[in-house]
């Protein structure tokens, strides 16, 4: 058998590479600054849609590459959209959301507050990917986000942790693994079941009164398993798998939050309840 310190560096590879399955296929870089059609902070909310959405983008994603289906999606719709990057690492462009996940919330609660400030409202909408889908739980339970924010849409969020189809299950066999992990990419290490960031997550309840959750999951996610970890539990919470709205869909972790226009036509539901339509198979051609 091989000594643990000749595997220890291939296993954190795999581990960052399936990670990165998170990466949406563009090879658009990050500019927060001002793109193509979103992040107009000259936007201002319409009485059909009082409340900016902020989108919240995944692991190793950013916020550019993970919204170019969603952001126009329900910018057509009618709505002011917002998104950001968060958890950079010094030296690393492009791949986020792999600093310490207390941080990227604390990054999340100032963005948040720039969007009101500019757009003159109250409350926000939080729609986010994976990592991206779990985190604002920290803003809204630890830095007064409940009073900013009227609802939380996960899109395969690893609320519970992910184990990567188990992979994570591997590394007791490997001493060091975590700490190199945490050393070098502590937004992953905080991500693992079981790490302290999700112990004091979790603690006391999934959920905080006044804000609406929901998450949407797919039973084919390979990242944030098992898929039923996603769900939450507590008030005002609404959990869905993909699959009952359409047991055609195939996508998995990537794509159902990149292209699904399913999921989009579900998120959008959740964003406008008053307003919504059943989500079926036919939601992909809306």
């Amino acid at each position: 058998m091989l000594p643990w310190k000749r595997v220890l560096r291939p296993l954190t590879a795999l581990l960052l590479s399936a990670a990165a399955i998170a990466l949406p296929a563009t090879a658009a870089h990050a500019d927060t600054a001002t793109h193509s059609g979103w992040n107009d902070y000259s936007c201002k909310p319409s009485a059909a849609h009082p409340r900016p959405v902020v989108l919240v983008h995944g692991t190793l994603g950013n916020s550019v590459d993970n919204w170019l289906g969603l952001a126009p999606y329900l910018e057509a719709r009618g709505y002011c959209v917002f998104s950001l990057d968060y958890g950079q690492l010094p030296g690393v462009p492009v791949f986020f959301g792999l600093g310490p996940i207390d941080q990227s919330a604390a990054q999340l609660a100032s963005f948040v507050d720039q969007v009101r400030s500019a757009t003159g409202a109250a409350k926000v909408d939080l729609v986010g990917h994976s990592q991206g889908g779990m985190m604002p739980r920290y803003y809204l339970k630890f830095l007064g986000g409940a009073a900013k924010v009227n609802a939380l849409v996960g899109i395969a969020p690893d609320n519970h942790g992910a184990t990567i189809s188990g992979l994570t299950n591997l590394l007791p066999y490997f001493p060091g693994a975590t700490g190199l992990i945490k050393a070098t990419t502590p937004g992953l290490a905080d991500q693992i079941p079981g790490s302290a960031f999700l112990t004091k997550l979790n603690a006391g309840g999934d959920t905080v009164p006044g804000v609406r959750y929901t998450v949407i999951a797919t039973r084919y996610d390979e990242v944030a398993t098992p898929w039923r970890s996603q769900y939450l539990s507590g008030s005002d919470v609404h959990n869905v798998l993909l699959q009952d709205l359409c047991p055609l869909d195939l996508s998995e972790h990537v794509l159902a939050g990149l292209s699904d226009r399913i999921v989009f036509h579900e998120v959008a539901n959740s964003l406008d309840p008053a307003h919504a339509s059943t989500t079926t198979c036919a939601s992909a051609l809306s």
